[in-house]
């Protein structure tokens, strides 16, 4: 089963079953917590297939539906209540797993806001309570309605529900004209049991856990049911405004304790991701007394123009996280260590476990990452694990923290058998037998074997027909594998010319098993409708190593046709040359990417590979995006100095979604330079050139005006 594959294995067809059955998996499950208040898994196996869920679709772009978990936020409300329609969305929020999520996040909040590490950044860090969501809208002070979160766009109206809980007023003084208050319907331990207790008496259906009972009571349709059962509020944010009600959160926090919410009293404010974490482990360790349920701790920044900056994803904040609990932890033995071979040469270790249940799953494989992994190692060279490294046969510890991949955490050395001994890496490849080398700041070893190595090819070929590629029908990773082991295609132009070599012998495709005269035919209509193809798309499906679907986009932009682009590639020289410089010039493209484009281009084999499937195709230019009446359409601008009202990630996105191409460097092909204090060579070249100079503020104010 596809569930049973890690996703770096998955091919297309496999891709889009498991993203079918973690859809029906993840509706299932959000109808069952949500709706129902009877969740079916825990919430540790939840975050896993959402993990899982993503990680797919970023590896398969296309395969992204509108209807995807990804972009969906707890379920549709239930019939029999009414409907509520929120007038500020009420999201999700990212998840980090462990210490270096964290840290990831406050680097990359730092990066978009353009924040030094050294300089403090505050956020606050407050429980996140295993609750319902609730919205209150106050309007000149008076409880108008509740509604829960629904599918964060449309939720129940329970107000005459809420209006039953003491945390809850009716009436504000002092509060903003408009004033929609947000938090969790909760109940606290010494509450639930008595509840169940009660219901026990009475011959009533008594509840699992605190958070299905606080859902299950606050969605009655007979709010006298509700009434008599003990909920609890905490606010923790706040909806529609008629006035901000302060310039931090944890002043508007602190805002609305003063209108009369209960706030959580462990909401701290902290000023580095050291800090956050240091927090997370005094809640962690509070967890047991607190005497309601968390599973986390939520982190935000706590300037709320700061907050403003950062904006939204689909349907996470940049600006916030969840830090969850760990997940269910389990030892067992590692029986072995296993080599595979991917696309790119990579040499991926998987570790072979005794099957052991994880989080109500059965594991019998982790990913190992790579050589330095195994040694006890990390990607700086720091010690993991306190240095202790993996062998065949050790007792090993393994969790499944939001990826449904499992990973190995600990070794228990007490346990290790006297004769293991420790794992060497390959230094051959396992597919071909080529030298499999690690190249310096590299953390994988690859094999040099490229179109000989056989796992390569396949991969490679496989990578040809994904749905981010040429997406052929008919046409998927199995087929691609049948044929190559028969010898029929050996690269990607020998896809387009089945059809001339096998027509004739339609009977030889049609007479093979699962093919019949029906599934043959629609093979070469499907290959035929792919001889046209854009070139973003193209570029992406040559599998050159560094670019992704993103850098393709980003060349196809910047080059606009096959023609220019081969030329480009073909007259550039590493490090040397106008075109070489053109190609760094392009924002986005660094030195690791240009070098391995030019050097496949000029590979003879890999560069007449290219040729034979090129004379296959009609290559169509990208559209361009509807960018309105931008002024900057088209338009080749660079950013030099320091920027003082954006930093420089906000300048290129914000040109880019106007229509711009953002250089790095000043060429005559530069349209406008946009100078902020500190500008040196850049702005001398410009004025050699005759280049349009301006400004930030002239920028902003020629772009503003669109």
């Amino acid at each position: 089963m596809s569930g049973d594959i890690s996703v770096q294995d998955l091919d297309k067809e496999q891709a889009s079953a498991e993203l079918r059955r973690l859809s029906a998996l993840l509706s299932a499950a959000n109808t069952a917590y949500h709706t129902h208040d009877a969740p079916e898994i825990s919430d540790a196996e939840y975050d896993a297939l959402k993990r899982r869920n993503a990680d797919i679709e970023a590896r398969f772009p296309t395969l992204v539906s509108p209807q995807s978990p990804t972009f969906q936020v707890g379920a549709s409300p239930a019939d029999g209540f009414q409907k509520v329609v929120h007038s500020v969305p009420m999201l999700s929020l990212g998840n980090a797993f462990d210490d270096e999520d964290v840290v990831g996040f406050d680097a990359s909040v730092r990066k978009f806001l353009g924040i030094p590490l050294d300089e403090a950044l505050a956020y606050t860090a407050e429980p996140k309570i295993d609750g319902l969501s609730l919205a209150l809208r106050y309007e000149d002070g008076a409880l108008v309605h509740a509604a829960t979160r629904g599918d964060g766009r449309v939720g129940e109206n329970v107000t005459a529900n809420a209006r039953t809980i003491a945390d809850i007023p009716d009436v504000l003084e002092g509060a903003p004209a408009l004033l929609e208050v947000r938090g969790e319907v909760y109940m606290s331990h010494e509450d639930f049991e008595a509840l169940n207790t009660r219901q026990a008496a009475n011959s009533e259906k008594t509840f699992a856990n605190p958070r299905n009972a606080a859902a299950g009571s606050l969605r009655q349709l007979d709010a006298s049911i509700t009434s008599s059962r003990p909920l609890r509020f905490f606010a923790y944010a706040w909806g529609s405004v008629s006035e901000p009600l302060a310039k931090t959160q944890k002043d508007a926090i602190n805002r609305l304790n003063a209108l009369g919410f209960s706030t959580n009293p462990l909401t701290s404010l902290c000023n580095s991701a050291d800090e956050l974490i240091g927090h997370y482990r005094s809640i962690e360790s509070q967890r047991a007394t607190l005497g309601y349920d968390i599973d986390g701790v939520v982190y935000k920044v706590n300037d709320l123009e700061l907050q403003k900056r950062l904006g939204f994803r689909s349907t996470t904040p940049r600006w916030a996280i969840a830090h969850k609990f760990p997940a269910e932890l389990a030892w067992t033995r590692l029986a072995a260590i296993d080599i595979q071979v991917g696309r790119t040469g990579a040499l991926s270790p998987v570790a072979r476990l005794h099957p052991v249940t994880v989080g109500g799953v059965v594991v019998s494989n982790a990913t190992l990452h790579n050589e330095d992994y195994i040694a006890g190692k990390g990607a700086n060279g720091t010690l993991i694990r306190d240095g202790k490294d993996i062998r065949v046969g050790d007792w090993v510890q393994v969790y499944r923290a939001g990826d449904v991949i499992p990973k190995v955490a600990d070794v228990d050395l007490a346990k290790r058998p006297e004769n293991a001994q420790p794992y060497v890496f390959p230094q051959i490849c396992p597919e071909c037998h080529s030298d499999a080398i690690r190249e310096p700041g590299d953390a994988v070893r690859r094999c040099t074997g490229g179109i000989i190595c056989p796992a390569q090819v396949v991969e490679r070929l496989k990578h040809f027909v994904s749905r981010s590629a040429f997406d052929i029908e008919g046409l998927g990773a199995k087929q691609v594998e049948q044929f190559f082991l028969d010898g029929w295609i050996r690269e990607p132009a020998d896809i387009f010319l089945l059809e001339d070599r096998y027509s004739s012998g339609l009977q030889q495709l049609k007479n093979r098993e699962g093919w019949g005269e029906t599934s043959a035919s629609k093979l070469f209509e499907g290959i035929n409708e792919k001889r046209k193809i854009p070139l973003n798309r193209l570029i992406f499906a040559l599998g050159i190593r560094h670019v992704g679907e993103s850098g393709a986009s980003l060349l196809a932009r910047n080059y606009g046709t096959w023609t220019d682009f081969e030329t480009a590639m073909t007259s550039a020289r590493i490090e040397d040359g106008p075109e070489w410089e053109t190609l760094l010039g392009i924002d986005g493209v660094g030195p690791v990417m240009a070098t391995s484009l030019v050097t496949a281009f000029h590979q003879e084999a890999e560069r007449a590979s290219i040729d034979r499937l090129v004379g296959e195709l009609e290559i169509l230019p990208v559209m361009a995006a509807d960018t309105g009446d931008s002024p900057v359409v088209g338009k080749t601008v660079v950013f030099t100095g320091t920027l003082e009202k954006m930093t420089r990630a906000e300048a290129k996105a914000r040109a880019e979604a106007l229509g711009a191409k953002v250089s790095g460097s000043v060429s005559s092909k530069t349209d406008f330079l946009v100078a902020g204090p500190g500008a040196g060579s850049k702005a001398k070249k410009a004025a050699e050139l005759g280049i349009q100079t301006m400004d930030e503020d002239g920028w902003l104010a020629m772009i503003e005006g669109s």
